[in-house]
């Protein structure tokens, strides 16, 4: 079972803090980027260039994961971190995010810029859309084989706790930007009834499986842009864990901040969310893209975040540098033999030129999506690593400004 131990808070006017989550597969230093593993894997990566990049645990999906292999082999197997030679803490998603991914949405992050976006850009139409929320869940069709597949707040615990992480998360309906606040409110509404459903069969489960390490059920809160349903929402979930606690059941050691949220409003919403979750009890923030959503995170109280943004554009030749991002595929970089980023450092900058990274995505090598992907979780885990070690020695805000002013001086570098 996780627990949370606060070390350092950043000041009086900021919910930053630094700590530790302690978890049956080992600890885990806050604040701390999760790299994410959908399909019990990093996309391009082994497990042990993952841990070479730094990172202290990563995140897998139920849904895919319950639609191939199948949670009964990864069950079989020891569980998702013994079935991917993960020897460290792991967090599983709920599938909530693709009722809008899968479901409504085309848009896939959590930070979105909805400018000039009408709604028919963000949101499929009915006949197109391949998950159909109702009241008790969620009915797929499968990514794989077009198959129809049931999810609800039960089947999902269920399924994560055949998958063993040590963190799951309560099944949620995720909306979009473009969906009515009649529509947020009786989401928020919903997703409270099924986290409720959740915790009672997280604790059915527990006493089934109490063979096996205790896994750690966090609560996610939703209600969009809104500040009273994100308040409401968030006291509710603080209010139905102090009740089954207080009958000497299991509640939510944790909770995840979810939902789609203009990028601008990030750092605002999450402080809501802050203001009223506990201080004993973890943070996740489910989804960001850029290394200033980072620094923003981290000041309105996120312990934890994920992104898969880091391995998408490294796949596509995308790297990451002190001085901002570039794109190896650029012509200019055919005869440059530098490393990424040599003040950086780093397994790939150490080892390996632009010119020779540049002539493997020219070749479709698929060595060029390891390289770039093993790059940028690098400076991704060592960014955060830094803004940790920043909180605990009292140069937070000297460290961001630094970093910014650089990575953010030219935008970007032109390829």
């Amino acid at each position: 079972m996780s627990t949370f131990e606060l070390r350092n808070t950043l000041d009086d006017s900021a919910h930053g803090r630094t700590g530790t989550i302690h978890t049956p597969h080992g600890d885990i230093q806050t604040p701390a980027f999760i790299p994410v593993a959908t399909k019990a894997t990093v996309k391009t990566l082994t497990p042990e260039q993952i841990r070479q990049c730094g990172a202290q645990a990563i995140l897998s999906n139920a849904y895919h994961l319950y639609l191939q292999p199948g949670p009964d082999i990864v069950d079989e197997a020891g569980g998702v971190a013994t079935f991917e030679n993960w020897h460290g803490p792991t967090y599983t998603d709920s599938g909530g995010f693709q009722v809008m991914s899968l479901g409504v949405g085309f848009k896939k992050v959590l930070a979105m810029d909805t400018s000039g976006l009408k709604e028919t850009d963000i949101k499929a139409r009915g006949k197109d859309r391949m998950a159909h929320v109702d009241e008790d869940g969620v009915d797929f069709r499968s990514v794989i084989d077009g198959s129809k597949h049931r999810f609800t707040p039960e089947v999902s615990i269920q399924i994560q706790h055949q998958l063993g992480a040590d963190i799951m998360f309560a099944f949620d309906e995720l909306t979009t930007l473009v969906d009515t606040r009649e529509y947020q409110e009786s989401s928020v509404e919903r997703t409270h009834r099924w986290a409720r459903r959740c915790l009672e069969e997280h604790n059915r489960q527990t006493q089934l499986r109490a063979d096996k390490p205790l896994q750690a059920l966090w609560g996610v809160v939703q209600g969009a842009q809104y500040e009273d349903l994100r308040r409401q929402a968030t006291r509710g979930l603080v209010s139905l864990s102090d009740e089954f606690e207080a009958e000497g059941m299991r509640g939510f050691r944790g909770y995840g901040i979810g939902g789609a949220l203009e990028k601008e409003n990030l750092g605002t919403i999450v402080q809501w969310v802050c203001d009223e979750l506990p201080v004993d009890k973890p943070r996740h923030l489910l989804g960001i893209s850029e290394p200033d959503d980072l620094f923003t995170a981290v000041e309105a109280g996120a312990d934890t975040f994920d992104c898969v943004a880091p391995t998408r554009l490294g796949r596509r030749g995308g790297v990451y540098t002190l001085d901002g991002r570039m794109n190896l595929k650029g012509a200019r970089f055919k005869r440059d033999f530098t490393p990424i980023d040599e003040e950086l450092g780093g397994y790939v900058s150490e080892n390996y030129t632009r010119a020779y990274i540049h002539h493997l995505l020219k070749a479709k090598e698929f060595l060029a999506g390891t390289l770039c992907t093993m790059h940028n979780l690098f400076f991704m885990l060592k960014l955060v690593d830094d803004i940790r070690a920043s909180i605990d020695g009292g140069y937070y805000y000297e460290f961001r400004d630094e970093f910014m002013g650089r990575y953010y001086a030219g935008k970007k570098i032109a390829p």
